[in-house]
């Protein structure tokens, strides 16, 4: 049996990892389970591989990713918080995880990951960090998130479905295995997907190495029966596409480090609370690089929709934006919708 029956199956993006999943559990599930009152069809123990992590967005209409949320997410967890005052404003529907209304327990994966544990003074993130610049070749380098103290909580809102991230360096480069003991393959995978490989290039930037391949394993992939309409759409979508969309997505800057993510989340927070407005002009001029700029425009978007309930999105603004990223916002909202963007 050759190596490729054994290691994981490789895709070019996140979107041919995501569409054969779907296909997997639509057509081919092990078995009905009906966990918690959830009606799914699941397969258990899959795997695949990005070659390029930066390959991270889907790009279908039927099934169109929500960016703003997903750099929001994504800064969270670099951050290190688990507070609902900031992720519940993208994603109001995980304030129902929450036991105290305020924070997240399991699923906020940055604050176990960039918070020191109790009686330590580094945090888990930087310690493998420090192991991978001394040990070469490890196989330590591991950052466990799941805990079992989550199941002596009676009936857990919030328990991690993330097992644990594992980094190696071979070749100069960073790769990464991701360990998942449960995915909703339609609403969780690829959000999860988007934050992990950006924890991956992030890390690789502290070390200065090449970004490497990303390996997501799941125990248990599952699709909802409440979400089955949808999957079919997303699956008719890609059968009768002349051709799948594709926006390369650029590299993170060599410099981005913890101060850059509390930039970000300063202009973050007012613009959340709407107490600026910026203008793509005013975005340009910002203390951050280009890279980054591309999420404070996206949160300029959403503070339109959000706070001024416009019709159309400021041209400016979306006009500076990543074509993919434009293309994405032009079919989740109606007012960034163009005729460049939505054709």
């Amino acid at each position: 049996m050759g190596k490729s029956m054994l290691t994981a199956p490789t895709f070019h993006s996140v979107e041919g990892a995501y569409l054969a999943l779907l296909h997997l559990a639509t057509a081919d599930f092990e078995q009905r389970i009906e966990a918690r009152g959830n009606a799914a069809r699941e397969v258990i123990g899959v795997s695949f591989r990005l070659p390029d992590p930066r390959q991270r967005l889907p790009y279908l209409a039927a099934r169109t990713a929500n960016p703003v949320f997903q750099f929001a997410e994504a800064l969270w967890y670099l951050a290190g918080r688990r507070d609902l005052e900031m992720i519940g404003y993208y994603a109001p529907s995980m304030r129902s995880g929450s036991a105290d209304g305020h924070s997240l327990g399991g699923s906020a994966y940055g604050h176990t990951l960039f918070n020191p544990a109790d009686g330590d003074t580094v945090s888990p993130f930087d310690r493998v960090l420090d192991l991978l610049r001394t040990e070469t070749d490890s196989k330590r380098g591991y950052l466990p998130v799941f805990s079992a103290d989550e199941l002596a909580v009676a009936d857990n809102p919030d328990m991690a479905c993330l097992a644990g991230l594992h980094l190696l360096v071979r070749d100069g480069r960073l790769d990464m295995v991701c360990i998942m003991r449960a995915n909703d393959l339609d609403c969780g995978l690829l959000s999860d997907v988007f934050s992990f490989t950006m924890i991956q290039e992030y890390a690789a930037v502290q070390l200065g190495l090449e970004l490497g391949h990303y390996t997501h394993v799941i125990g248990s992939a599952h699709v909802n029966d409440r979400n089955a309409d949808r999957v079919q759409r997303v699956l008719e979508e890609a059968e009768l596409r002349r051709a799948p969309e594709h926006f390369p997505f650029p590299s993170m800057p060599a410099r981005t480090g913890p101060g850059t993510v509390r930039r970000l989340l300063e202009h973050e927070e007012l613009l959340r609370t709407n107490a600026v407005k910026y203008s793509a002009d005013d975005i340009a001029h910002l203390d951050v690089d280009g890279y980054w700029q591309q999420a404070v425009l996206l949160f300029e978007v959403y503070r339109q929709i959000r706070h001024d309930q416009t019709d159309a999105v400021s041209g400016d603004v979306l006009g500076a934006l990543h074509p993919g990223l434009r293309w994405l916002l032009g079919h989740k909202w109606a007012a960034c919708a163009t005729t460049e963007n939505v054709r």
